[in-house]
């Protein structure tokens, strides 16, 4: 051992002074010096700090000692953590510069994704508004040249003509379900009349004894008359109620389409407008280009608008049916339950709600409550 020291002292590098002259050391520190340096560079002492040390990936720990020129290899396939070099002459570690390259890289590939990712969000939606621009200045510049007599438009006469019946019919049924609503309001407060004045009129039988027979004969008759409005007032609500939805939901939504139909009418003229203006111009490479685009759009509009088309035509058949059925049962009841009442007929009144399925509300329902009226 003692030899093994020596030669490794002996091996060592002379340190140079300031002075350029060699310095000698003590035999006692120089001994002592290198027995330090062998115990540092002792193999089995390195790999037990390596294997409690941290870990490192593909890297390898290259040691040189005093009086040697080889050059350990140690593996480190299966130890983990930041990869360093260790320096036998000052027997500490020093970081490997590029560790964590692999890191950057892929947070640098998630960013450019993330990057990419939103770029295409946005251009997306820059090709979507483009688009609404085109198709919008499109159909401007048709709905003004239809306007102003210059442009051409597509008319299909039969269905404009029951498009435009349909729309009057409406016009015409919203007046009723006005006047059957001002009829109910009305007649909800000569029922609510003739209830408080029945009453009264018991109260006055109870507090008139020289009158008390007439008083309870004219009670009587208001409280029946009271009934039997109720009983109409309950089919007349029937009526307005029926009236309402044939007008707000079942001709509303065939409008809706027609209004559909319509702008997909505009469109359809628009784009074959634009498709004729090409047409007639240039034939060289850039304008084929051009009208070969403008076709296959013109084709897409005009399946859109045949097939609204198609949809508009079912519609107003259905509806058409719809109104004639609806309508011939409302108005049978409410022929026969106006007839009815102002004939005095109360059980007629009452065989009438029946045959219409009719159940009238408990009095008061038709009140709101008093957190509604808060």
């Amino acid at each position: 051992m003692t030899d093994s020291i020596m030669s490794k002292a002996a091996t060592m590098e002379i340190p140079i002074n300031s002075n350029g002259d060699t310095g000698t050391l003590p035999e006692d520190d120089s001994l002592e010096q290198a027995a330090k340096l062998q115990w540092s560079l002792d193999e089995k002492d390195l790999q037990q700090v390596m294997v409690s040390g941290p870990n490192l990936n593909e890297t390898s720990i290259v040691s040189g000692g005093y009086g040697g020129t080889a050059e350990g290899i140690i593996p480190t396939s299966s130890i983990k953590g930041p990869a360093v070099h260790y320096n036998a002459e000052f027997n500490k570690r020093i970081p490997v510069t590029g560790i964590g390259s692999n890191m950057h890289h892929s947070s640098s590939n998630s960013s450019m994704m993330a990057e990419e990712a939103t770029r295409g969000v946005a251009v997306e939606k820059l090709e979507t508004v483009k688009k609404w621009g085109l198709n919008t200045y499109k159909c401007t510049k048709q709905m003004i040249s239809e306007r102003f007599g210059r442009g051409s438009r597509t008319v299909d006469l039969e269905l404009e003509a029951q498009i435009e019946v349909l729309r009057d019919t409406k016009r015409k049924y919203e007046n009723v379900l006005r006047l059957a609503r001002a009829l109910t309001n009305h007649f909800y407060n000569m029922v609510q009349t003739q209830h408080a004045l029945g009453d009264t009129f018991a109260d006055l039988s109870q507090k008139s004894p020289e009158l008390r027979d007439e008083f309870g004969y004219n009670a009587e008759t208001q409280k029946l008359l009271c009934k039997n409005g109720e009983t109409l007032l309950g089919a007349i609500n029937f009526f307005v109620s029926s009236i309402n939805t044939l007008v707000n939901k079942t001709m509303e939504d065939t409008l809706m389409t027609i209004k559909m139909y319509e702008n997909a009418r505009l469109e359809f003229d628009a784009y074959r407008s634009d498709l004729e203006e090409l047409s007639m111009g240039p034939r060289d490479a850039a304008a084929m280009a051009r009208i070969d685009a403008a076709q296959q759009q013109y084709q897409v509009q005009k399946d859109k608008y045949e097939r609204l088309r198609s949809d508009v035509i079912i519609k107003l058949k259905f509806l058409e049916e719809n109104k004639v059925k609806v309508m011939h049962k409302q108005l049978l009841l409410f022929h026969n339950a106006i007839s009815a009442y102002f004939a005095g007929n109360q059980q007629q009144l009452e065989q009438t709600l029946k045959q219409f399925n009719i159940k009238l509300r408990p009095p008061g329902a038709d009140k709101p409550s008093w957190l509604e009226e808060q």
